[in-house]
């Protein structure tokens, strides 16, 4: 399946994708895709014909997050070899973990906020997932039975707060509209290999990010399980695996977004995404 949410925020309608790409209204079956409902969801959808479902018109219209609010955000970093190399930084021994403030979740295409203190905002194309069930101290072998499946994530960073202010990366990476995701949860029966999945991303149409999951140091699998030994994941928790070569802070000179620049990015098979830069003045009320 292929879930989204389309409509204005605070009122958007669950939908799931028919074989046409048509989205299809799901709320007489599931009120919304809430870490409540996410563990039914393949019992409540799984056997549904999206066609005989209303049909939601898309064009033109916001597409949301396509979850409500997870209780946790994970990320983990450096987990692209490719990208530690260009970070010119050791392969982690085990997974470096870090938190995303929820404040950031948005929808893939809401605007990135740029704040005047900032001076070093750079972007992560990364794959999202989304767990389906509950996982406390689950073995490897068993931690897929416990995802939803995926989505595409940037995990926007500021990089003046994350390595120049002293702490943890937090800092960098926790102000509004950092976490665009989406534009679908793909459950997992639709992805043949999450370890073998191009992505990429453009800033204002060059391109600059061009991966693929097979680089990926700690695979989903590995991840859910080792998160699980520390932690309760829990239903609709979010965790972005990391990102290939080709940030900002990557280039030789360093390039920052800035007011104005637009980014767009996607997984093959997850969807794509597209933000403009925008400064906090803007949109503040």
């Amino acid at each position: 399946m292929k879930l989204l949410r389309v409509g204005r925020e605070g009122s958007e309608i669950p939908c799931m994708l028919d074989d046409t790409g048509t989205a299809r209204d799901v709320s007489p079956l599931v009120a919304d895709f809430t870490p409540q409902t996410i563990p039914l969801l393949a019992d409540t959808l799984g056997n549904t014909d999206p066609t005989t479902l209303e049909a939601v018109e898309t064009a033109g219209a916001r597409i949301g997050t396509p979850m409500t609010q997870p209780r946790n955000i994970y990320c983990i970093g450096l987990n692209y070899s490719d990208h530690a190399a260009e970070a010119g930084m050791d392969i982690p021994e085990e997974p470096i973990l870090f938190n995303k403030a929820s404040g950031t979740f948005c929808a893939p295409n809401d605007p990135i906020l740029y704040s005047p203190k900032m001076s070093k905002l750079d972007w992560e194309v990364e794959l999202g997932i989304v767990i389906g069930t509950a996982a406390l101290n689950v073995e490897r072998e068993n931690a897929l039975d416990h995802v939803l499946g995926y989505t595409v994530v940037n995990d926007v960073s500021e990089r003046s707060w994350q390595l120049e202010r002293g702490g943890q990366w937090a800092k960098g990476k926790g102000f509004p509209n950092f976490c665009p995701t989406g534009p679908w949860i793909v459950t997992g029966d639709e992805v043949a290999d999450a370890r073998a999945l191009p992505m990429w991303l453009d800033v204002n149409g060059q391109r600059m990010q061009s991966g693929n999951t097979n680089t990926m140091i700690f695979d989903v699998a590995t991840i859910v399980s080792y998160l699980s030994e520390f932690m309760r994941l829990e239903p609709g928790d979010l965790i972005c695996t990391g990102t290939p070569p080709g940030v900002g802070a990557g280039m030789k000179p360093p390039v920052w977004l800035g007011p104005g620049d637009n980014v767009s990015l996607g997984i093959d098979g997850l969807g794509e995404q597209q933000q403009r830069v925008v400064n906090l003045s803007e949109v503040a009320a």
